[in-house]
């Protein structure tokens, strides 16, 4: 393989991959994405205009003859049925069936590298995607390079993945200046022996909680401890702690912003993993250049 690469992401969201890509110095030749969420294509469309004619569709009605040479295959594909935090389902989820058309491509279209991320999960479950892809998954807590606690798991052939070094963000390192509301006396009453105020307090001190987007709530709140007061996570602030630059997903509504940065990759992690590609092409085009 020589030159820029040609990238197929699956489940792509809002381009995570591509601007990871960027901040690794990976140059693109082609970005081809999948994704059927109508806001996630609009915030990676006001992004990346450019790749707008090689967004695909639906995965299943994806054929690897009908594409051209891919050089690196990524998906974060859907965690819901893979997640020990949910509901157990595990692989008989619909929701999982998704990591199988990932499977699918990979083999038809055979890339140089592959990367899939998913959530920590059952080791069952673990073992058969390993054995599946036939590597084993490197975890990654995106504390490592945010202010954010998110493990995930990494399977890939990109060789010689290490833990990022430690940024030491904290969440404070990340919030903005916002107006606070009183809490409310509910707040004080005890939840299990312990004040709900002091529960809201351990947010603030060191890392925010993953972000997510399930259909009880898609914001978080930190508690100023000195006055008393709290507030939710601005749009902005979720988008720092995904390490996106701040309005990447401006162009929607904030409701499907939250939901679109919780569902997105930590994109500093995944530049991280990127680096040791762009490490690795770099050694491949060194040895043609002295084949020649």
């Amino acid at each position: 393989m020589s030159g820029d690469v040609n990238v197929l992401s699956l489940f792509d969201g809002i381009s995570c991959g591509r601007l990871a890509l960027q901040r690794a110095n990976v140059a693109i030749d082609k970005y081809y994405s999948i994704e059927t969420n109508e806001y996630a294509i609009k915030i990676a469309n006001n992004n990346y205009p450019q790749d707008k004619e090689y967004r695909l569709g639906d995965v299943r009605n994806i054929k690897g003859r009908d594409l051209p040479q891919i050089d690196l295959l990524i998906a974060c594909s859907p965690c819901q049925g893979f997640s020990v935090a949910g509901k157990r389902l595990n692989f008989k989820d619909e929701r999982s069936d998704l990591f199988f058309e990932f499977v699918r491509l990979l083999r038809e279209v055979k890339p140089k590298y592959f990367l899939l991320e998913n959530v920590v999960m059952k080791k069952e479950c673990q073992d058969i995607i390993s054995d599946i892809l036939k590597v084993q998954p490197v975890k990654i807590n995106s504390a490592l390079v945010s202010a954010q606690n998110r493990n995930r798991l990494y399977w890939t052939n990109i060789p010689n993945i290490t833990q990022p070094q430690d940024k030491n963000i904290k969440l404070n390192d990340v919030l903005d200046t916002h107006e606070f509301r009183e809490l409310k006396p509910f707040c004080f009453k005890l939840h299990n022996g312990v004040a709900i105020k002091d529960i809201l307090k351990t947010v603030c001190d060191e890392k925010a909680n993953c972000l997510t987007t399930n259909k009880t709530h898609t914001k978080q709140y930190y508690l100023n401890k000195e006055k008393n007061k709290m507030r939710n996570l601005s749009v902005n602030e979720y988008e720092k702690l995904q390490t996106l630059p701040i309005d990447y997903t401006v162009g929607v509504s904030n409701t499907q912003r939250y939901k679109s940065i919780g569902n997105a990759w930590t994109v500093d992690v995944i530049a991280h993993i990127f680096k040791r590609l762009a490490e690795d092409l770099q050694k491949k085009q060194n040895t043609i250049k002295k084949g020649n």
